[in-house]
């Protein structure tokens, strides 16, 4: 298991002793960007960490926040790319089709990047009725690194928010993760 972070605004800085990959929020909807982000991934690159980039996706216009993610998102071969499907602060979310519509289209504009989807236990029990996650499954549930209660393969667990999103990634080595990011 490798061990990594996610960040987003919220991180100032973060240590990067003992991890393997950091992922970084790009965007949300179709007109925010984290302001932090290009000193979060300078930061995660200096330190030899796999680097990914996740949009938090919110209802409507899908092809276009699809555009506004890659457009911000580092572009280079290896980034990780996700998809952050879950409540947003109104309440609401991206219909199931929305988020595999949104899925397909970064893909699409981004064919030499895997794609995963982000959501927590919660959204995957009982909201995801499509089961379509990309290249791999992100599963947040606050539970053991490494066990999340769920039934279907993941690559990414974030098992805890404190004090930071912590996640552990089911790879064998930085290297098996960075060679598997690669979509020749």
């Amino acid at each position: 298991m490798l061990h990594g972070i996610d960040v987003s605004a919220y991180q100032s800085s973060f240590d990067t002793d003992g991890v393997d990959f950091v992922i970084v929020k790009a965007t949300e909807g179709r007109s925010y960007i984290n302001p932090r982000m290009a000193a979060q991934v300078s930061r995660a690159r200096d330190a030899g960490c796999v680097v990914g980039f996740y949009h938090f996706l919110w209802p409507d216009n899908i092809k276009a926040q699809a555009e506004y993610f890659v457009g911000k998102a580092g572009e280079k071969k290896g980034d990780l790319l996700a998809c952050d499907w879950e409540r947003n602060g109104e309440g609401s979310h991206a219909s199931n089709a929305q988020k595999d519509q949104f899925i397909k289209e970064v893909k699409r504009l981004r064919p030499s990047h895997r794609v995963v989807l982000y959501t927590n236990r919660d959204f995957w029990l009982n909201v995801d009725t499509t089961s379509y996650a990309g290249d791999g499954l992100w599963i947040a549930d606050y539970v053991t690194a490494g066990k999340p209660r769920i039934e279907a393969d993941w690559r990414f667990h974030q098992y805890t928010d404190t004090p930071l999103d912590k996640n552990v990634a089911d790879f064998a080595s930085k290297d098996a993760l960075s060679k598997w990011a690669v979509i020749d």
